[in-house]
């Protein structure tokens, strides 16, 4: 929503710029999709980078429940 009034107000200051915006908004979400899969893949395997440093700790550490 808030996106969406700060492009009115953009429409209503500089209508030019708002309608390249709402054509470039698409094509730059695209791209951003591959940035995107690289951070999550990259996430998912430094966890389970410290998943298995950490494992002989929690081993060890015999939590009681």
């Amino acid at each position: 929503m808030i996106k969406f009034l700060l492009w009115l107000i953009l429409l209503v200051i500089c209508w030019p710029l708002a309608i390249l915006a709402l054509i470039l908004y698409p094509i730059v979400w695209l791209l951003s999709i591959p940035f995107r899969l690289v951070g999550i893949t990259v996430e998912g395997l430094l966890g389970l980078i410290k998943g298995l440093i950490f494992l002989p700790a929690r081993i060890l550490s015999g939590r009681k429940q």
